[in-house]
Parts: structure tokens; sequence; C-alpha cells
């Protein structure tokens, strides 16, 4: 028995995702409260989405676990409900109130929350000293120096569309692939709730991510966006961004935005007969950035 679990958090008090020991992270909360309701010893493994990192929150992050068949008469109630909505319930009751489940429910073996989604859509939210801030909100905000020119920051994200290689906003991890095909890469200013200038909301979607990548996406366009008002320290520009993206390797002057503004907002799935064929297809090293992939 695969079950989905939809889940967010707020990041804040969380040392990323992935269990470590000695911290606190998603996974072991979760896991920790999954075996608690189940009764299991150990933990079941959790299959994430994506690994978020230290300060990173979510609204729409998925992960899933296997589970034997014969625990589904364990999971049912007096009421003879749905076995996956009984363990949401339960796990709403022993979860801490910054990591929610949203949903349970069976699928079938061909799903993999990693390697089956077609997208992942990331949300970054900054102020800069031309936004009206909301103090509840500062927890999920970053907060930019000077006053940052959103269409210049378009204009570089521009560039950056389609399948390459990210090595030069990527971490780099040994025997990882930095190939990845960015979808969606623009920035919006809001409209505050009050008289003013509302924060900056920048959405990123790619068929997956590099560690830090989104974070050090943004840095450089918020960069080119400073320059674009005569406020950054260092001249940035659309060619400064090509050049980074041409060069193939990781760049020190590229900054990594905190983790505070940064959110996984939506993971996105084929339809059920498509799950094997996704799922063989991400698995698939890709080395060169030779054309366009269709999703």
């Amino acid at each position: 028995m695969r079950l989905r679990i939809d889940l967010a958090y707020d990041g804040s008090q969380f040392s990323g995702w992935a269990a470590q020991p000695g911290l606190r992270t998603v996974e072991h909360e979760l896991s920790a409260g999954i075996a608690r309701v189940l009764r299991l010893d150990p933990a079941p493994a959790l299959v994430v989405a994506g690994r978020t990192d230290a300060g990173v929150h979510a609204t729409g992050q998925v992960c899933h676990l296997d589970l034997p068949d014969d625990f589904t008469v364990d999971l049912r109630d007096r009421t003879d409900a749905d076995p996956a909505e009984v363990l949401a319930h339960r796990l709403r009751r022993v979860l801490p109130d910054d990591l929610a489940v949203h949903g349970v429910r069976r699928v079938s073996a061909h799903f993999d929350a990693r390697f089956s989604a077609m997208f992942r859509r990331y949300t970054y939210r900054i102020w800069d000293e031309q936004s009206l801030r909301e103090p509840t909100l500062r927890h999920r905000v970053a907060v930019v120096r000077g006053v940052v020119d959103v269409a210049a920051m378009n204009s570089s994200a521009e560039v950056l569309l389609g399948l390459h290689d990210f090595a030069a906003f990527c971490k780099p991890r040994e025997g990882a692939t930095t190939i990845r095909t960015l979808q969606r890469f623009e920035c919006v200013r809001q409209e505050a709730a009050t008289t003013g200038a509302g924060m900056i909301v920048a959405t990123v979607v790619a068929d997956a991510f590099c560690h830090s990548m989104v974070r050090s996406l943004m840095g450089a366009v918020v960069g080119v966006g400073l320059a674009g008002t005569n406020q950054g320290k260092v001249r940035r520009d659309v060619d400064w961004v090509t050049g980074l993206l041409a060069a193939g390797a990781r760049d020190s002057s590229v900054t990594v935005m905190p983790a505070s503004g940064l959110t996984l907002s939506e993971v996105g799935y084929p339809p059920d007969d498509q799950l094997a064929a996704r799922a063989a297809q991400a698995r698939s090293r890709r080395d060169e950035p030779q054309q366009q992939e269709s999703e």
C-alpha cells in the first residue's frame, strides 16, 4: 500500500527536510508522527518531492511511504472510513503546530513523489525599501536594502528560461547533474493592502532544482534589479547573467538569498497512466543540454 501525503510547514524552526542526528527536521517529525499513530518501530521511510533546506517553507510539499496492506485494518475506525483519511486525521492530532498534513490518499505503486514529478513551483518573497511591510509575514519574506527594479529582474530572468546547465547557480554535489529545465521565472510587485507598494513575489518553476538553485537564481536577478536603480555595489546586467549561465561553473559573485523568503508552493504530477514513464525519464541522467524538454 503506497500512500501520498500532501503537507505544509513553516520552516523557521526546522533544520530542513532531511533527518539529521540531533536536529529538528520535517522528515523526522512527520516520520515519528506516523510511527506513533501506527505503532511502528522503526519509523517508516519517506520519499519526498523536494528536500528543502533549513528555514525554507512549504505549502505544497508531497511525500510518499509504503505500508503493508494489512495496515488498512488497523487504520479503520468505527465508521469504516477510508484508512488514508483516518491516518490524516490521527496525524493532525499529534504533529506540531508548524507542520500540517493537508491530505493522505492511496496511490498507484508507480507513483514516486520525487521522480514522478513533472515540475516544482517555488515562490520567493522580497521586501525592498519601497515595500510597505506587514510584520505578520516577516518570517516568510527576505529583506533587501535599496529599491529593486522589477522590470530589470524580469529581463535577466528571461535569459535563464529553458534547458541549461545551471552549475553557476548550484552548490555542487558529487555525481549529481546540474542540467535542469527552467519553465517559468517571473517577478511581480504586488499592491499593498493600503497605500504604497507591496512585496516583490517571484515564481520559479522547473522540472527539478539543484541544491540552493532557487536562492542563487534570485540572488542573480536581485543584483540586476538593484543595478537597474543604480543601487547595486557592482554593475550587474543581462549580459552578466548570460555569462554566468555560459560559464557552467559555480560563481562566488552570485549571492545566495536568505532561506526565509522561499516557499515550495506546488509539485505537479502527470496522469496515473504516465507515472511510470515519467519516473523512468527523471531517473535518466542528463549530461548535455542538447534540446528543450517537453515539460
